[in-house]
């Protein structure tokens, strides 16, 4: 049966609460209204309202509540209505929930998920658009993930939920109803840090995740059809810790990479995965490493500025054939 990337990570959160009883969830109208974008519909029906809690608008206070819940042997997972709003809990999250195992030596555990809907292209404007994901990937202790797919968005959410340590999830709101997969019955998950590489190609590479894999994938076909080129697409889908292993080798396969993500060009993590490239496998490469991400201001209202701003599958088209002819 196809389910959308919305359900599967509904699902994920109900086969979770079900397997084990540690696990809560805590969040702005998580409970009654079943999320902004009713992600945890039927939760409070099924486990109750002490497993199900809705909160305060209060980012800090939810994540430092998770974080003493998980110092003491629970397992929440704690809803940010939008990314925009993660960095209220800023403090909580680096200084304190990913710096606890190292300030104990070891001997204490942040079994913590912050959940975090991300992304543009729904015209939200300034606060309800952002990918911030790139602020965290710099930080000892913590994991990061963010699904492209159904299947990852449920079984890498099962992982994290299991995951003894501080995991930030980023699942892209335009993602939520578009796309459909079917996906096996019973119980499975996604390893953390292990990229998958969804079409293999020999002229050039694009290193993606997120929202803009599907982007690749169309971008990868158009020109597979109007000019012949074969595009491999690697989805790095965990971004702390980063698959080097995968990026390093589809680097040395084609000698052209393009790194895309819908995070603003600047600081995005596309630039670290450039380094790991241009450090390692230098001497494998044919052409400069290349960048397509958001332009570096904010996010514009206006559709037509948003289209402006953020990148599509015609600007990854352009990228392609701008790369693959040098």
């Amino acid at each position: 049966m196809e389910v959308t990337y919305l359900t599967a990570i509904n699902q994920a959160l109900h086969e979770e609460m079900r397997r084990d009883e540690s696990v809560f969830i805590m969040g702005e109208d998580v409970a009654e209204l079943g999320g902004a974008f009713k992600v945890t519909e039927g939760l409070l029906d099924a486990f109750g309202e002490n497993r199900v809690i809705d909160m305060p608008i209060s980012e800090s206070l939810i994540v430092g509540a998770g974080i003493g819940a998980a110092i003491l042997g629970m397992r929440p997972v704690v809803e940010m209505q939008f990314s925009d709003f993660i960095a209220c809990a800023f403090d909580q999250i680096v200084n304190t929930a990913a710096t606890l195992r190292y300030r104990h030596g070891g001997r204490a555990a942040c079994p913590l998920v912050i959940r975090s809907p991300s992304g543009a292209g729904v015209h939200g404007a300034l606060f309800h658009s952002q990918n911030p994901e790139a602020w965290f990937t710099r930080v000892p202790g913590l994991k990061v993930v963010a699904p492209a797919t159904p299947y990852d968005a449920k079984g890498l959410l099962k992982s994290a939920i299991r995951d003894g340590n501080p995991v930030l999830y980023f699942e892209h709101k335009r993602l939520y109803r578009s796309i459909k997969e079917d996906l096996p019955e019973g119980d499975f998950t996604v390893p953390i840090g292990v990229a998958e590489l969804r079409q293999s190609g020999k002229d050039l590479s694009i290193i993606t995740y997120g929202g803009t894999l599907n982007q690749c994938l169309d971008a990868a076909r158009i020109v597979e059809k109007e000019d012949g080129l074969s595009v491999e697409v690697l989805d790095l889908r965990t971004l702390l810790p980063l698959d080097r292993e995968a990026i390093l080798a589809t680097a040395r396969k084609t000698g052209k990479v393009l790194i895309v993500h819908e995070d603003r060009v600047t600081g995005g993590i596309g630039g670290e995965v450039a380094a790991i490239i241009a450090e390692n496998a230098f001497d494998s490469l044919d052409a400069p490493i290349r960048r397509v991400g958001a332009a570096d201001t904010h996010l514009a209202f206006s559709p037509p500025m948003e289209e402006f701003i953020l990148p599509n599958s015609n600007k990854i088209v352009e990228a392609i054939r701008s790369l693959a002819a040098y």
